[in-house]
């Protein structure tokens, strides 16, 4: 080991996410950084229910994959573990499930903002989402009853709407489905 090696902050993996304490606390390492984020306020909770019930009602009737909800460990990789609030999976992309995680890119993720996440979500998350191979990423912003929708080109991620609370969600992820953002905030 270079003596230059021993300046640099080891980067956290998997198996140091294992030791963490089981607390109640929402635990991901982001590119090898632990974030440490309390249990969400109840409006954030409201809105990721309602969605959950809509988006998994879809899912279900349409039998196109399943929606999971935090917390379930996401494995990005060996230095991103990451509970996304609502993510879906695909049939062909099932194999990525597995009894304790999910390993691999959701096809779709889904995180609600707060002020103690909203940086982290906008920014770390936009990227490491993007790196992995998240198809679609959708930025619920409770505070101003909007929302962002990411989905991949062939450059990676790119914002493709934004919505107010006149408008609905859509994906070609998942053709037919209509989400009106005034259901999700109710």
């Amino acid at each position: 080991m270079a003596l230059r090696d021993l300046d640099l902050p080891r980067k956290l993996t998997y198996e140091d996410y294992v030791l963490f304490p089981e607390d109640g606390l929402r635990h991901e390492i982001l590119d090898g950084e632990h974030y440490v984020t309390p249990a969400p306020f109840v409006r954030h909770q409201f809105i990721s229910s309602n969605l959950h019930i809509l988006l998994g009602s879809f899912i279900r009737r349409r039998r196109a994959g399943k929606l999971l909800a935090a917390p379930t460990d996401v494995i990005l990789s060996p230095h991103d573990i990451a509970q996304p609030d609502l993510f879906f999976i695909s049939n062909e992309r099932m194999g990525i499930v597995t009894e304790p995680n999910v390993q691999g890119a959701p096809d779709l993720v889904v995180e609600i903002l707060s002020k103690r996440t909203r940086r982290r979500d906008e920014r770390l998350k936009l990227e490491r989402y993007d790196r992995f191979g998240v198809l679609e990423y959708w930025i619920i912003d409770p505070e101003r009853q909007g929302a962002k929708v990411y989905r991949r080109d062939d450059r990676g991620l790119r914002l493709a709407a934004e919505l107010s609370i006149a408008d609905a969600f859509t994906t070609p992820l998942l053709p037919g489905l209509e989400i009106p953002l005034t259901e999700i905030f109710e």
